[in-house]
C-alpha cells in the first residue's frame, strides 16, 4: 500500500459502458477534474479511470485507487441510477470499512431543490482505509451541484484519515475544519 504523500492523489473514475467503449466522450470525469482544479489550491494530482458498468471492475478499481495508487479520494461519476447496470454503489459499498451516509443525503437534498427524479439517485460515500470514495450522478451540471453541496466536509475527512492536506479556493468552497485541526 502506497503511503499519503505531501500531494494528494485523487481518483476520478466515469463508470459508463457508452463511454468506456468510445460510443460517446466522457463528460463526467472532466467535470469533476474541473471542479477540482477551481477548487483545490493545494497540491494534488490526478489518477483517471473510465470503465463500464461492470459491478467487479467497479469494484477492483476503486480498491487500486485506494490501496495500490493511494488516493486519499476518489469521485466516481455514473452508474448511480435506478437502471440495471447502474450498481456503483453497490460495488462502492463493498470495498467499504464504513458508510457515510451524511455525502449522500446532503447531494440528494440540495439536488432535489432542482429536479424531482434526484430522489431516484443513488450515490452513497465510503471509507476504505485512508481513502474517501464519494459517488456522484453522471450529468455534469450536477456533478458540480453535488461537489458543491458536500466539498467543504471533504479536506477535514481526509485529515481525519491521517492524508494529506487539502487547501481550497474559498471563492468556490471553504474547507471547514474545526478551530484546533
Amino acid at each position: 500500500m502506497t503511503q499519503p504523500s505531501p500531494t494528494a492523489r485523487i481518483g476520478v473514475v466515469t463508470v459508463s459502458d457508452r463511454a468506456s467503449a468510445g460510443v460517446y466522450e466522457d463528460r463526467g470525469g472532466p467535470a469533476i477534474a474541473a471542479f477540482l482544479q477551481k477548487t483545490i489550491t493545494s497540491p494534488y494530482e490526478l489518477v483517471t479511470r473510465v470503465i463500464p458498468d461492470e459491478r467487479n471492475l467497479v469494484e477492483s478499481t476503486l480498491k487500486d485507487l485506494a490501496d495500490t495508487q493511494g488516493c486519499c479520494l476518489v469521485v466516481t461519476t455514473g452508474g448511480t441510477g435506478p437502471a440495471k447496470r447502474d450498481i456503483t454503489p453497490e460495488a462502492t459499498l463493498a470495498v467499504c470499512d464504513r458508510e457515510m451516509p451524511g455525502f449522500g443525503e446532503q447531494m440528494r437534498a440540495v439536488s432535489l431543490k432542482s429536479v424531482p427524479t434526484a430522489i431516484l439517485s443513488r450515490q452513497v460515500a465510503g471509507l476504505r482505509g485512508s481513502c474517501l470514495v464519494i459517488n456522484l450522478p453522471g450529468k455534469p451540471s450536477a456533478i458540480e451541484e453535488c461537489l458543491l453541496a458536500v466539498f467543504a466536509a471533504v479536506p477535514y475527512c481526509v485529515d481525519l484519515m491521517d492524508g494529506p492536506r487539502i487547501e481550497t479556493n474559498p471563492a468556490i468552497v471553504t474547507a471547514f475544519r474545526p478551530k484546533k485541526a
